[in-house]
């Protein structure tokens, strides 16, 4: 089988391919422009989220059987159109579970005892320590939106903390394990100081955050979202901050990413990023959650397994 990687992967990927008996060739087309003009001549391709597979492109894959994202997403993947013509979908979130798992937490810790901005003021000489004075986990109920791969891991990580902690995915039953309570939406919206999304980006998961679920939480709350950008709506995240709805976020990931973030220009961007910039109650980082050295391997690892295991 004849295979296209039309994006960066860990050497790992192409190398267990190969081994398998797999042809590879990289990097033959740069935009989906090109892909089109000669992706009827390739078994699989490998993305990560240069462009969009669509209908389009998958009219031109006369030959594809399989479609391999090095990742979690497949939101740039029309996984229906591609299934309904036979061609499998794989992805790898098992690859950087554990990452985001981490991130999540050390994100959450950063903010809970002023790590980002005690680290700033003690380099500019100051010294303020009751102004840094910080908050413990402990006590805390963390509600967790989504019990997958990522969710689960980062409960795993808080099983230590000795928090309440609440789990809710819509699509799963009696999945918790002894250390998280299994419940329900509104039981979330009662109970919880935290509240972390660990959910694809779906129809029904764009801008689930916004002022009306922020609204039904019985207590300001912390939210973090390390999953994908458009869960949450940025605006209605800054107008809950300034009424007190929100006493912080922890994000990895924002809304208008793809096309603000190529080049981080501060005046440039929105003016909810500028508040959210200059908020001593926000941790932000570039989309870095599931990106450690170690998950780099994992995510191709993980697909080559899979790709190996259904066509080798």
């Amino acid at each position: 089988m004849k295979i296209l990687f039309a994006d960066t992967t860990h050497p790992a990927l192409p190398e267990l391919l190969e081994k398998a008996g797999f042809e590879n060739e990289e990097f033959r087309c740069r935009t989906k422009d090109e892909c089109l003009d000669i992706i009827d001549q390739y078994d699989g391709i490998i993305i990560r989220s240069k462009f969009i597979i669509d209908e389009e492109l998958l009219k031109k894959a006369t030959k594809l059987k399989f479609i391999g994202r090095v990742g979690a997403g497949m939101e740039n993947i029309d996984v229906k159109a591609a299934e309904s013509r036979g061609i499998k979908c794989f992805n790898s979130p098992e690859g950087n579970r554990n990452a985001v798992g981490e991130h999540a937490l050390g994100m959450l810790l950063a903010l809970q005892n002023n790590l980002i901005r005690a680290n700033a003021e003690v380099n500019q000489g100051k010294w303020r320590r009751e102004a840094n004075r910080g908050t413990e986990l402990k006590g805390k109920t963390l509600g967790i939106v989504g019990f997958g791969n990522t969710g689960s891991a980062f409960a795993k990580k808080l099983s230590g903390m000795e928090m309440r902690i609440l789990a809710y995915d819509k699509y799963k039953s009696n999945y918790a394990p002894n250390y998280v309570e299994e419940t329900n939406m509104q039981n979330l919206f009662e109970a919880c100081d935290i509240i972390s999304f660990h959910v694809p980006l779906t129809d029904e998961t764009h801008f689930m955050v916004d002022a009306d679920f922020i609204n039904a939480f019985a207590k300001p709350v912390i939210l973090i979202n390390t999953a994908r950008g458009k869960v949450l709506k940025t605006s209605h995240l800054v107008d809950g901050m300034k009424r007190g709805k929100v006493r912080g976020a922890c994000l990895d990931v924002l809304e208008y990413e793809a096309v603000s973030f190529e080049h981080l220009h501060k005046k440039a961007l929105p003016e909810e990023f500028r508040y959210l910039s200059d908020s001593d109650n926000v941790v932000l980082s570039p989309h870095i959650a599931g990106w450690t050295h170690e998950s780099n391997i994992k995510l191709s690892s993980v697909l080559a397994e899979k790709i190996i295991a259904e066509f080798a």
